[in-house]
């Protein structure tokens, strides 16, 4: 049977929220999300990846599941992770589980579908607005945060070349 989404936005948290998305870490995701796109598993209209989450604005593509889709990029992330991390900071997320032995991301990301374009806007200005929280401070401009799509849609200009303008 032949799936079709709209566009949606989805919330993924590191395990007990702990701050393990460094710079290693966020390029692990957008690379997961380069592979994601160039597959044509997904359409990503906008991210942001912050020390502890990740927000994506994405629509899955025709034909796909969304929990295949969904599975790939925390599983593919999940494992790249495990690589780098050191034996004694692995033990952090160490888990008695019998499908694995560590976790990395908590069970059940956040999804919204966006029915409106009003919403996905709104979300989408959420998500480049998040690194300016005062609990984050991790930036004085959305596009002036670098693991984020705002440089896209403020400059035309990026470094993320798998993002798709949300109206195209």
């Amino acid at each position: 049977m032949l799936k079709s989404y709209h566009p949606e936005f989805l919330t993924a948290t590191i395990l007990n929220w702990k701050h393990l998305l460094n710079d290693e870490f966020k390029q692990v995701l957008i690379n997961t999300m380069r592979w994601l796109v160039t597959q044509k598993r997904c359409r990503i209209y906008g991210f942001v990846i912050m020390p502890n989450h990740i927000h994506l604005l994405w629509k899955i593509e025709d034909g796909f599941d969304r929990a295949n889709v969904q599975g790939a990029f925390l599983s593919f992330s999940a494992h790249e992770f495990k690589k780098k991390l050191g034996k004694l900071q692995l033990q952090e997320y160490k888990v008695d589980l019998v499908d694995r032995a560590f976790q990395f991301w908590q069970r059940d990301c956040v999804v919204k579908e966006c029915w409106s374009e009003t919403f996905l806007e709104q979300k989408l200005e959420y998500i480049h607005n998040n690194p300016l929280q005062p609990h984050w401070n991790l930036a004085d401009l959305p596009e002036k945060y670098f693991w984020s799509s705002a440089s896209f849609y403020e400059n035309v200009d990026s470094s993320f070349d798998f993002v798709t303008h949300y109206k195209e």
